[in-house]
This record gives C-alpha cells, sequence and structure tokens, in this order.
C-alpha cells in the first residue's frame, strides 16, 4: 500500500501539544503586528490549520519581509538557499534575541 503524502506527513512529534497547552491558543496570539525587518521565529501552532506554513520551517528564525493578505512573508535560510514563508501571525513569534 502506497503511504499517504500530505501537507502533514511525518509530523506525530514535531506538531504535538503538551498535555497542558492542549485545545486552542488565545485569541490574541492573531492580532499580532509586525514590521518589516523584524526576526521572527517560526512556531507552528498544530490547533490552527489556516495559514501553517511547511513543517520544515518549525523552529527556524527569519525576518519579515513584507504582509500578504492576513499573513506574513518571512524570509529564512534552508541551507544556502533563501526561501520565502508565508505564515499568519498564529504561528509566528517575535525573537527577543535581536
Amino acid at each position: 500500500m502506497q503511504a499517504s503524502s500530505g501537507t502533514r506527513t511525518k509530523t506525530r512529534n514535531k506538531l504535538k501539544k503538551s498535555v497542558r497547552a492542549r485545545g486552542l491558543s488565545p485569541i490574541t496570539k492573531g492580532f499580532q503586528t509586525f514590521e518589516a525587518g523584524e526576526k521572527v521565529n517560526i512556531v507552528i501552532d498544530p490547533s490552527i490549520h489556516k495559514g501553517m506554513p511547511f513543517s520544515r520551517f518549525h523552529g527556524l528564525t527569519g525576518v519579515v519581509v513584507g504582509e500578504r493578505g492576513a499573513a506574513y512573508e518571512v524570509s529564512v535560510k534552508d541551507g544556502n538557499k533563501t526561501k520565502m514563508v508565508v505564515a499568519r501571525p498564529e504561528h509566528l513569534v517575535r525573537n527577543v534575541d535581536n
């Protein structure tokens, strides 16, 4: 039988919340705003499916380049390439190591 190949394959542990953090996240995470040039960490919130970036970018740090609708464009280094990740603010956390 052929294995399924959806967008959330091989993410059983990566996209799992701790027992006490289960359920929906606070609504205020969706109201965060970021400025262009600001550093952000990509931390996928598995309870919110809309605007979720690909699982490869979970845990990476990038720079906000601009907005795209309700989401933000984040420039991330993936090996030697620079890639553009489009993610909603629920999946972004402000980097405190500026």
